[in-house]
C-alpha cells in the first residue's frame, strides 16, 4: 500500500516548526542552563563606620550618583518614580509599601556587645565554635509534635564582615552553580546555608560582601544586612539603592517573604503561591539585634514533614527574633557545619548559585 506524499506546503510548515523548536531549545540552554557571566553594577559600598560596629558616621562615604535601580535613575535624595513591578519568580511578599521589619542599630559597639560569648582563643566542640570574633552553636531541633526537624545555628559576631556570602565559581551570572559544601570549604566557613539563588532570575537586588551586582525592580520582599549589624526587611517597592549605599549595606537578598511583621509578630497571610506557602523544606535567616543572628534549615519531604510559611513565621516569633527572612528552599535547603552537610536535604540536595556563611576573621 503506497503512502500518500506530504504536500510541499505542509512539509515546509513542519520544517519551520522543527527549526523554531531547535531555536527555543538553544535559547533556553543559553539563558537558563549554560553558565553565562553577567556584567554587574560593580560598586563597592564603603563601611560608613570608623571602627567595625561603631555608630560614628563618616561624611561622604560613598559615591551615589549614577546608581540605577531597574530602569529608573535615582536622585541624590533617594527619590524614585513609580514603575511597573516585575512578576515574582521567587518567594513573594508579606509586606506592603511602608511596612517592614528592622533590628535598629544601637549605641553599643559590636566589639563590646556580648563580650561574654567570646573566648580569647579558638575553642571547638562537636556543635560549637568560639573565638575572639565569633561564637556559633549548632543544634538539631524537633517541634513538640515531632513532625518537623530543623537545624538552628545561633550566631554572635564582633565583626559583621564575618557574615559573608559566596558566589558559585566566584562569578556573578546565570547558570553558575556549586554545592554549598564546596563553597563553604573554599571559604573556610564555620557554618553555611544556601542563599536566594539569585542566578535563577534577573529579578531583584543583589549586594554581596559590600558589592552591588544588581538593582532591578521586584515585587518580592528584600532583606538588607548593614555594616552596623542591623537587618531590615522591606517591600521590594520600598528598596532605595542610594539610601542603601548611604546606610552602608553589606548584604542584600531577594527571595522572601518577610517572616515577621514590624512588631516582631508572626505573619499568617502571604502574597505567595499555594506551592510556596505549603509545607516544604526551608532555609531562613533571623536577627535578634545587631551582632546576634540565626540560620535555620528545615528538613522536609521525608521523615520530617517540612514547614509551611505560617509555621516558619511562628517559629521565628517563638525564637524571639525581631526580623526574619525566607530564602530559597525545597531541594536547595542545606546546612553545612564543620565541612559536612548535617541536615537531610530533599532529593539529596542540589547545587546553588550562592551561599550564606559565617567565617572567622582570625
Amino acid at each position: 500500500m503506497r503512502m500518500k506524499r506530504i504536500h510541499p506546503a505542509v512539509r515546509n510548515v513542519l520544517a519551520d516548526l522543527v527549526l523554531a523548536g531547535l531555536v527555543l531549545v538553544v535559547f533556553a540552554l543559553f539563558h537558563h542552563v549554560l553558565p553565562r557571566q553577567q556584567q554587574g553594577i560593580g560598586i563597592q559600598i564603603e563601611n560608613p563606620y570608623r571602627n567595625s560596629g561603631s555608630a560614628m558616621l563618616l561624611a561622604d562615604t560613598a559615591v551615589t550618583s549614577g546608581v540605577r535601580y531597574g530602569s529608573e535613575s535615582l536622585s541624590a535624595k533617594g527619590g524614585r518614580r513609580e514603575q511597573q513591578q516585575t512578576s515574582s519568580g521567587k518567594g513573594g511578599s508579606a509586606l506592603e509599601s511602608g511596612e517592614g521589619t528592622e533590628t535598629a542599630a544601637d549605641d553599643t559597639d559590636l566589639q563590646e556587645k556580648f563580650a561574654e560569648m567570646y573566648t580569647d582563643t579558638v575553642v571547638r566542640t562537636e556543635n560549637s565554635y568560639t573565638s575572639p570574633n565569633v561564637a556559633v552553636t549548632v543544634s538539631r531541633e524537633t517541634t513538640d509534635d515531632g513532625r518537623i526537624t530543623y537545624y538552628l545555628a545561633d550566631i554572635y559576631l564582633r565583626d559583621i564582615t564575618c557574615f559573608r556570602t559566596a558566589l558559585a565559581r566566584d562569578t556573578f551570572g546565570s547558570g553558575y552553580r556549586d554545592s554549598i559544601a564546596n563553597m563553604a570549604a573554599l571559604t573556610d566557613a564555620l557554618v553555611a546555608v544556601n542563599g536566594d539563588y539569585y542566578g535563577n532570575t534577573g529579578e531583584g537586588v543583589v549586594i554581596r560582601n559590600g558589592v552591588i551586582y544588581r538593582a532591578n525592580r521586584t515585587d518580592c520582599d528584600v532583606c538588607v544586612l548593614y555594616y552596623d549589624g542591623s537587618m531590615r526587611v522591606m517591600a521590594g517597592s520600598d528598596f532605595d539603592m542610594e539610601q542603601a549605599i548611604a546606610d552602608g549595606a553589606w548584604q542584600a537578598w531577594t527571595f522572601g517573604p518577610s517572616l515577621l511583621d514590624g512588631e516582631g509578630n508572626a505573619i499568617t497571610s502571604f502574597d505567595s503561591t499555594r506551592r510556596m506557602t505549603a509545607a516544604n523544606p526551608r532555609t531562613a535567616i533571623g536577627c535578634w539585634e545587631p551582632g546576634h543572628y540565626c540560620m535555620v534549615v528545615v528538613d522536609g519531604r521525608g521523615d520530617s514533614a517540612g514547614i509551611t510559611l505560617p509555621e516558619l513565621s511562628a517559629l521565628f516569633a517563638e525564637l524571639g527574633c525581631t526580623a526574619a527572612y525566607n530564602l530559597d528552599g525545597g531541594n536547595s535547603s542545606i546546612m553545612v557545619w564543620s565541612d559536612e552537610v548535617i541536615n537531610s536535604p530533599s532529593g539529596g540536595g542540589r547545587e546553588s548559585s550562592d551561599a550564606l556563611m559565617i567565617v572567622d576573621a582570625v
